[in-house]
């Protein structure tokens, strides 16, 4: 009897664990995961909210909290303290990030591209760094610009105080720019050219200009979380993956995606989707063009860290390897 009833626990057992194995993802049990943003709603975050939108995270296996941030550098914060599981942000920040103790490492980099700009009035005669001499810029304190204005600068010939630089809270950032009180407004061509486009219509004066590189947005999360939930995450890249490449033959889902997901953040649809094209623009580099979307390339952040060796951001001895992993990716 004894050896029966074993026989039989045995049997249950085997069942139900091909009964698991033969339950399509989305009918067991689902996973959570909490997904900071860096920002209030705006054309980046397309993919999420259109991967909502459709139910494609629950239909992977997926419960997935999607909230809007503080900026990226609070996102960052938020991830590596363990208050959320996933972060959207300007992947360049992680330099200083983990040279200051953060345990955070990108698993997805979407927009690969350098996108920090300098606006400047779209007639403008201002084409090169040179150019900004005389001229006042608007930047405020926490934008990744800041650590890179004088290197900037000083790569078209200017010394410090040849372009006087105003420091000014985020809220009012904008208003000055627009308001004409600065000559040109440091962010990023995504985001900004859009939004300057009905008060200021504006061109932009790419960071890369100066040989400085700084990887833009992707998804975060600690090397602890990286190694215990690599399943989750994983997925998590497949959907999105799946949510940009349709965006990208149909910009419009994601203007519908956005604005269906945060009514009440009254979203222009018109700038929403110049935000999404440009975010789409800058997919790709040169290492990563042909790549499956999220996967990241050593030689630009090995670019990227050159940067930031030489404007004192970092220290030297760091690899591209501190701070990626393509293997999440497929």
């Amino acid at each position: 009897m004894k050896t029966y009833t074993h026989r039989r626990v045995a049997l249950a057992g085997l069942a139900a664990a091909a009964f698991a194995l033969a339950v399509p993802p989305a009918a067991r049990a689902e996973e959570n995961l909490s997904v900071r943003l860096d920002f209030s709603p705006w054309g980046v975050h397309a993919g999420m909210h259109l991967a909502m939108e459709r139910g494609w995270f629950e239909e992977a296996g997926l419960t997935v909290d999607v909230q809007d941030g503080r900026g990226s550098g609070n996102t960052l914060q938020l991830v590596n303290a363990g208050q959320v599981d996933v972060g959207q942000i300007q992947l360049g920040l992680l330099g200083a990030a983990r040279e200051e103790g953060a345990k955070v490492t990108s698993f997805a980099g979407f927009q690969r591209k350098t996108d920090l700009c300098i606006l400047v009035d779209k007639d403008s005669e201002v084409s090169a760094i040179a150019d900004l001499e005389g001229k006042t810029l608007v930047v405020f304190a926490a934008s990744p610009w800041a650590a890179y204005i004088n290197d900037f600068l000083a790569a078209g010939g200017l010394a410090e105080g040849d372009a006087e630089v105003l420091f000014v809270d985020p809220a009012a950032l904008w208003g000055t720019y627009t308001a004409g009180r600065a000559d040109g407004l440091m962010s990023t061509i995504g985001s900004a050219i859009p939004v300057a486009e009905a008060s200021r219509p504006s061109k932009c004066l790419m960071l890369d200009l100066a040989d400085l590189y700084f990887p833009s947005y992707g998804l975060i999360a600690t090397e602890e979380t990286i190694a215990t939930r690599a399943d989750a995450l994983k997925t998590l890249v497949e959907v999105e993956q799946r949510a940009w490449a349709e965006i990208r033959e149909n910009p419009q889902a994601g203007v519908e995606a956005v604005t269906n997901q945060r009514p009440d953040a009254k979203l222009d649809p018109d700038v929403l989707r110049q935000q999404i094209e440009l975010t789409v623009a800058y997919f790709d580099t040169e290492a990563t063009a042909g790549k499956p979307i999220g996967w990241q390339a050593e030689e630009d952040w090995n670019m990227a860290l050159e940067g930031m060796e030489k404007i004192g951001l970092i220290a030297p001895g760091w690899t591209a390897s501190d701070y990626y992993t393509n293997d999440l990716v497929e």
